[in-house]
C-alpha cells in the first residue's frame, strides 16, 4: 500500500477492500486525520496496526479483516471516542483483550477468527487467559535462555556432519538445473526411474504435449509426488522445459501449481534426460470432476458455490500473470485438465510448457509485441482465441479467451469439443443464444449469480480481442459475484 496516501490530507473515505494488498498497513495514513472510514478488509495485509491510528479522532468504521495481521490488539484503540463499527476478525492477533471503554462493546467491535486473543468481555466469548505462575515463569525464563545456547551447539555438530558428508558424496552424478526457494533434495535419474518403478504405465497418471506424467515417492523427501518427465525426441519438448522452469521460479502465486524441483541431467544410456516434480494435487484435475463423476476422486458433483470458487481462484491466477509480473506472461493453454485441485479443493493453475515471457511493457494486450513475443501459438483445440488463426503472437486477451470458454464449460457442462457443437455452433454460440431468456428455472439468487456468471465468461469470449475484459476486471467481477451469493444464501 503506497505510503503516499498520508498525503491525502482531505481524506474523508478510504476503500481499498477485496484486493490483494499485501505489506504492512503505511503509518503515515495517521497524518489523514479527517478520516471517518476506513476499509482495507480482504487483503493480505501484514504486520499490526500503526500506531500513528491513534491520530485519526474522527474515525467512525475501521474494518481490517480478513488479512494476516498480528501482534497485540493496540491500546489505544479505545481512544477512538467515534468508532461505531471496529472489525478485525480473521487476523492473527494474539495476547488479551484491553478492558477498556471501546474493546468491552461486542456489538460495535468484531473480533472472531483470532485464536490467540483471550480474556475481554463476556460477548467475545474468548478463552480466560493463563496467568503464568512466578515458579514458571521463572523457567519459561530458563528455557528462553538455555534454548539458542543449545540451539548453537547442534548447528554446530550439523555442520560438521554435512561438511564430512559431503566429502563422501561430491562426487555423486545429478545436476539440478534451476533452484526454485524451497528445501528440497537434488534429484538423480536413478532416484526419479526408482520413485517411478523404472517410470512403469501402473504409476503413470496423464500424458501431456511434451511427455508423461507418473506418481512416485522420491526416496530422501519420502513423499508422493508428480514427476513430469520430457519426451526430448518430441519437437519444442526441450524448449518447453526451459520455458517452465523459467517461468515457474520467478512467480509466487498461491493458485499457481508448485514446483519443488527440476532434474536436467543424462540417463542410464548416456541420453538426455529432464523432468519437473510438483507438490501433489490429491483431487487431480478440474476435467476430472466436470466430465468423469464415475471416477473414485468425483463420487460427488461439484455445487455452484465450489465452481464460483476455482473460477476466482484461477481468475486471481491469471491476473497475477498478466498483471504483477513487470513483463504480463501468457500461459497460453488455460483449460480444465491443467487447473489442479489440492486437498482443500482449491485450484491451482498448472502446466507453463508453452507460457511465454510475452509482451513488451510499453504494449497493451492488443498493441505492439516486444521481440520476446514472436512464438508460434499453440494450445488446445476448442479453448484457443478465434485470432490466433491470423497471428502467431500470444497475448494476454488469448488467456482470457481460454479463461471465458472453461467458465462456460463450468456453467454448461460441456466440452468446447463436445459432438453437439461443430462448424459455426460452438460452446459460446450456444450459451450467447441461450442467455438469459432460455436459463433453466432456478431460485431467483441462484439464477441471479448465474446470470452474472454467463456475463462475465461472454465478455471473456467476445470475438475482438479489444472487446473482451482483462484478467484483473474479471477477477474483481467473479470475487464480487461470490461475495454478493454468499452473503444472501448464509
Amino acid at each position: 500500500m503506497p505510503v503516499q496516501f498520508g498525503n491525502l490530507k482531505q481524506l474523508v473515505f478510504l476503500d481499498v477492500s477485496s484486493n490483494q494488498l499485501g505489506g504492512e498497513i503505511p503509518e503515515t495514513l495517521g497524518q489523514c486525520q479527517q478520516l471517518v472510514t476506513i476499509q482495507m478488509d480482504q487483503n493480505i495485509l501484514t504486520g499490526n496496526i500503526p500506531t500513528t491510528f491513534s491520530n485519526l479522532t474522527s474515525l467512525s468504521v475501521l474494518n481490517l479483516s480478513h488479512n494476516i495481521l498480528s501482534g497485540p490488539l493496540p491500546a489505544y484503540l479505545n481512544n477512538l471516542q467515534l468508532i461505531t463499527k471496529l472489525d478485525l476478525s480473521y487476523n492473527n492477533f494474539k495476547g488479551e483483550i484491553p478492558r477498556i471503554f471501546l474493546l468491552d462493546n461486542a456489538t460495535v467491535v468484531s473480533l472472531d477468527g483470532n485464536p490467540g486473543l483471550c480474556g475481554g468481555a463476556i460477548d467475545f466469548h474468548m478463552p480466560p487467559c493463563q496467568v503464568v505462575s512466578r515458579r514458571a515463569g521463572l523457567v519459561n525464563s530458563l528455557i528462553k535462555t538455555l534454548t539458542p545456547i543449545f540451539s548453537f551447539m547442534s548447528l554446530i555438530m550439523l555442520a560438521c556432519t554435512i561438511f564430512h558428508a559431503k566429502k563422501k558424496t561430491s562426487r555423486r552424478p545429478y545436476l539440478l538445473l534451476f533452484s526454485f526457494g524451497k528445501q528440497f533434495p537434488k534429484v538423480s535419474y536413478k532416484d526419479i526411474a526408482h520413485a517411478t518403478g523404472n517410470f512403469c504405465e501402473s504409476n503413470l497418471i496423464g500424458r501431456g504435449s511434451y511427455g508423461s506424467v507418473y506418481k512416485g515417492k522420491i526416496t530422501q523427501a519420502k513423499t508422493q509426488v508428480p514427476i513430469k518427465v520430457f519426451d526430448l525426441e518430441m519437437r519444442c519438448a526441450d524448449r518447453s522445459f526451459i520455458s517452465e522452469c523459467e517461468v515457474l521460479r520467478s512467480i509466487r502465486h498461491r493458485n499457481l501449481l508448485p514446483i519443488l524441483t527440476a532434474c536436467s541431467t543424462i540417463d542410464n544410456s548416456g541420453n538426455d534426460f529432464k523432468a519437473l516434480i510438483y507438490e501433489l494435487m490429491q483431487n487431480r484435475n478440474l476435467d476430472t470432476w466436470l466430465h468423469h463423476r464415475t471416477s473414485s476422486v468425483a463420487q460427488k458433483r461439484l455445487g455452484l458455490v465450489e465452481r464460483m470458487n476455482i473460477a476466482v481462484s484461477i481468475a486471481d491466477a491469471l491476473a497475477y500473470l498478466h498483471h504483477d509480473c513487470g513483463s504480463p506472461i501468457v500461459h497460453c493453454d488455460v483449460k480444465p485438465t491443467n487447473i489442479l485441485l489440492d486437498d482443500d479443493m482449491n485450484a491451482h493453475l498448472g502446466d507453463f510448457g508453452i507460457a511465454s515471457l510475452v509482451l513488451d511493457p510499453r504494449s497493451t494486450t492488443t498493441g505492439h509485441y516486444g521481440p520476446n513475443s514472436s512464438v508460434i501459438v499453440t494450445g488446445t483445440i476448442g479453448y484457443i482465441a478465434p485470432e490466433y488463426g491470423q497471428i502467431v503472437h500470444a497475448s494476454t486477451s488469448g488467456d482470457v479467451y481460454s479463461f471465458g470458454v472453461v467458465l462456460l464449460e463450468m456453467l454448461v457442462g460441456k466440452r468446447p469439443t463436445d459432438s453437439m457443437f461443430g462448424d459455426e455452433f460452438s460452446i459460446v454460440s450456444f450459451a450467447e443464444s441461450n442467455f438469459p431468456d432460455q436459463m433453466l428455472e432456478a431460485e431467483k439468487e441462484i439464477c441471479r449469480c448465474l446470470q452474472s456468471l454467463f456475463q462475465v465468461a461472454l465478455s471473456c469470449t467476445r470475438l475482438s480481442p479489444r472487446e473482451r475484459m482483462n484478467m484483473r476486471e474479471v477477477a474483481i467481477n467473479l470475487h464480487a459475484i461470490r461475495r454478493s451469493y454468499v452473503a444472501v444464501t448464509k
